[in-house]
């Protein structure tokens, strides 16, 4: 794996906040982010956390939650004929979108499966600059998506570019971000143009340029932030480095690894791809069909599989998220067991993709798995092995396990 171009930052860190906290060990935790496919770039290890994992998640429902998204790749899509290009490919209707406006959609192949998940930014048009349209997606899938898409490319008026390695991604969560945004140099305008989800706009910061979009993942508003990769060090002190003078000096903003990242984006219901779901599944058996398939729009890559599961009505899995009745957690690939009569497990219906205890639950367990369909409705129980024994399951409403609206 190749080093993380923030690490030193990241260490840093770690060495000031362990003196603030009169010597409690702070220490950066590196873990690799997956496995990168034949052929595709080296992805950077990222920040698993800093030992201080309460204080991390509760950056995320009280604070700012700062995140290193080293896992992240960036396409760049130029030229004249780019949305009528991407519309023709992608499950989502992208006609239609303005300046400023997010839309998330799906690459798959020929047989339907789910090759890429994308996020659209239609980026606000700059002085001297051409109009562009930027694609977020998984580091892993970002050459290979750009290779693909460029093999249906004819004579039409569209350049397609991995810029991954010009970009540098942050992220900040949490009720405090708009706040520590604004320390941090960004205009009362752009701000204001974040005001809802799905929104992107330019805008500085640190006295960089950058865009930043909305995107409310993990239970909290939510905005990420792309800037040149050389800015990168100069906007992650201009994050982290926030004090508030009215709270006896605590921090405003604080660095989060991914562990707590997993926490709040499981209970505020976001699935990731290569995690909880990947290339072997069918766009009904993500749990997020309505916020990445357009029925209305035209031909693309694998609709008729698509549209033919729609009107059979019913795919063969479903990612589901469970709450478990026991204290006891399930891990990841654990196998997830129909209930007997008798309380004993019977056949194995599915998967555990995700998992993690959830402190706005009040520390109930909870998780995402990929369950057959028949064993997918709201209120089934279902049983797992969950530390040395077995464990209740309750299939949810929906995969969110907050309420509406917020996290608490």
């Amino acid at each position: 794996m190749a080093a993380n171009p923030l690490q030193p930052e990241h260490e840093r860190y770690a060495r000031v906040e362990s003196l603030r906290l009169g010597g409690v060990p702070v220490e950066v935790e590196w873990m690799p982010y997956g496995m990168p496919a034949e052929g595709g770039a080296e992805a950077p290890d990222i920040v698993a956390g800093y030992g201080l994992l309460e204080l991390e998640y509760a950056a995320f429902r009280r604070g700012a939650a700062v995140l290193d998204l080293a896992h992240r790749g960036t396409i760049a899509v130029r030229g004249a004929e780019r949305i009528d290009f991407l519309n023709r490919m992608v499950t989502q209707e992208l006609k239609g979108i303005a300046p400023g406006e997010i839309r998330a959609g799906f690459w798959l192949n020929r047989k339907g499966r789910i090759d890429a998940d994308l996020a659209f930014l239609q980026v606000p048009d700059a002085d001297g600059q051409p109009p562009v349209t930027l694609v977020d997606l998984d580091v892993h899938d970002a050459a290979r998506t750009v290779a693909a898409l460029s093999a249906f490319l004819f004579a039409e008026d569209v350049q397609i570019a991995d810029e991954t390695a010009a970009w540098a991604r942050l992220a900040v969560h949490g009720p405090e971000g708009a706040q520590v945004l604004s320390n941090a140099g960004v205009e009362d305008a752009a701000l204001e143009a974040l005001n809802a989800d799905m929104r992107c706009v330019r805008a500085t910061l640190a006295g960089a340029s950058a865009v930043l979009s909305r995107r409310d993942q993990c239970g909290s508003p939510g905005v990420e932030i792309l800037l040149p990769r050389e800015a990168a060090a100069r906007a992650w002190d201009a994050l982290v480095s926030q004090h508030d003078a009215a709270d006896g000096g605590k921090r405003r903003a604080r660095p989060a690894g991914w562990h707590a990242y997993n926490i709040a984006r499981i209970e505020a219901g976001t699935p990731l791809q290569h995690v909880d779901f990947g290339s072997d599944n069918l766009p009904h058996e993500t749990g997020i069909l309505a916020q990445r398939v357009s029925f209305k729009k035209g031909c693309y890559l694998g609709q008729e599989v698509v549209a033919r599961m729609e009107s059979l009505g019913k795919p063969k899995q479903r990612l589901v998220a469970l709450r478990i009745a026991e204290d006891a957690l399930p891990v990841a690939g654990s196998p997830v067991f129909e209930r007997g009569a008798d309380g004993e497990p019977g056949n194995p219906v599915g998967t555990i993709t995700s998992s993690t205890i959830s402190p706005m639950l009040g520390a109930s367990c909870v998780a995402f798995a990929m369950v057959k369909t028949a064993h997918a409705e709201p209120g089934t129980v279902l049983t797992v092995p969950a530390e040395g024994s077995r464990a209740t399951a309750t299939v949810q409403p929906s995969l969110r396990f907050l309420p509406q609206g917020g996290a608490a």
